[in-house]
């Protein structure tokens, strides 16, 4: 298991994990999302080769559709 904070609060997932199967574990999958990973935006071209470590920081932004 590592820890990572995601969205300012400290979590557990299983190791090793990259940033789509971290969204699979968090059932986002298919969801309109921005991710930023350590101050960085994770472009979604990159989100199967961009392993996390233990300490990432990531802020998770889900797209909410209306008006």
């Amino acid at each position: 298991m590592i820890e990572l904070t995601i969205n300012g609060a400290a979590r557990q997932v299983p190791m090793p994990l990259n940033v789509m199967q971290l969204l699979e574990h968090m059932q986002l999958t298919g969801k309109r999302v921005a991710i930023e990973r350590n101050g960085e935006i994770v472009p979604r071209s990159q989100y199967l080769s961009v392993e996390l470590v233990h300490g990432d920081q990531l802020e998770i932004v889900v797209a909410v559709g209306g008006g």
